[in-house]
């Protein structure tokens, strides 16, 4: 059955007429704005309608809302299945990694991924950084980027974690060449190019097919395979190519544990038919990076 409302009175009575293995499906929380505030009020209106809560939803458990923090302390709460495997399986891969780990970062900014880059550096064995971030890192290292996407003011701390990596003795992989474009566009103009001869007037858009031979190289040899972010503009087919040849690399690796964390990277080895090669895929995005660099997820804690 499908309630019209959230707790309103066809929720009430729809949740009252249900019997032995019914199900009752209300409307959208959040067309209620008392569950992202996780209203006390709320949170017992949403009680009342059962006995026991369920939370199954790893995807919202870095959020402090009614639904996935607030009814668990009203109700006998516990975690369903997919919550107990998706946190099973990220805190076994930091805890207690089948070595050599290789954590595989990607995206556009670093001031998304640095507090992850952090808390990766004290357990990987090889950390590989591609995408848009990789710029900044590179810039960092006084080369030139052209009109590549670059945050001014994250190079002082992408610097210290290059420093971080020789410090740790993690292997820190960027970028030997990258496929740069005029334009932000399918048919743009594009070369491929070393790191140290990157055009002016030209943007960064994909990694070169030496950093994929490199980065798939690291991949082969590891026996656990952390993967977050694409490693260029890869729902372009002229930039596609880096983010396939990992995601490519990662699913050869049959010995290995291969978690994709969620976000991009699932949608890229779906577009490229990878993803019943995995071992595990993250249904959370943010979930997942929140869990990886350390944080409670009030979601989890709140089933505590």
């Amino acid at each position: 059955m499908f309630a019209t409302d959230t707790v309103g009175p066809d929720a009430q009575a729809k949740a009252a007429s249900l019997r032995d293995g019914d199900v009752l499906v209300v409307e959208n929380l959040r067309f209620d704005k008392r569950e992202k505030k996780n209203d006390p009020a709320f949170c017992e209106e949403l009680a009342a309608l059962g006995d026991v809560y369920v939370n199954d939803a790893f995807g919202t458990a870095h959020r402090a809302h009614a639904s996935t923090a607030g009814v668990a302390a009203l109700l006998p709460a516990y975690a369903g299945y997919l919550m107990q495997r998706e946190v099973a399986t990220l805190s076994d891969m930091l805890e207690a990694p089948r070595r050599p780990f290789a954590a595989i970062l990607g995206g556009s900014k670093v001031s998304d991924k640095i507090k992850v880059i952090d808390a990766l550096m004290d357990t990987c064995d090889t950390l590989v950084i591609g995408g848009g971030m990789c710029f900044t890192f590179l810039f960092a290292q006084g080369k030139a980027v052209g009109t590549s996407l670059k945050e001014e003011d994250w190079v002082e701390r992408a610097a210290a974690m290059i420093a971080k990596a020789e410090e740790r003795g993690v292997k820190l992989l960027l970028p030997v060449d990258v496929v740069v474009a005029d334009r932000f566009a399918e048919d743009a103009e594009t070369l491929t190019v070393s790191v140290d001869d990157i055009p002016d007037g030209m943007m960064g858009l994909d990694i070169g097919p030496e950093t994929a031979k490199l980065y798939a190289d690291a991949v082969a040899e590891a026996k656990t395979v952390f993967w977050n972010g694409p490693m260029g503009v890869f729902e372009m087919a002229a930039f596609e190519a880096g983010t396939k040849a990992v995601a490519e690399a990662v699913a050869a690796n049959a010995d290995a544990d291969t978690v994709i964390g969620g976000g991009d990277s699932v949608a890229a080895v779906n577009k490229f038919g990878l993803a019943e090669q995995m071992t595990f895929i993250s249904t959370g995005g943010g979930a997942s990076m929140e869990l990886v660099q350390g944080e409670a997820l009030p979601g989890v804690e709140a089933l505590r």
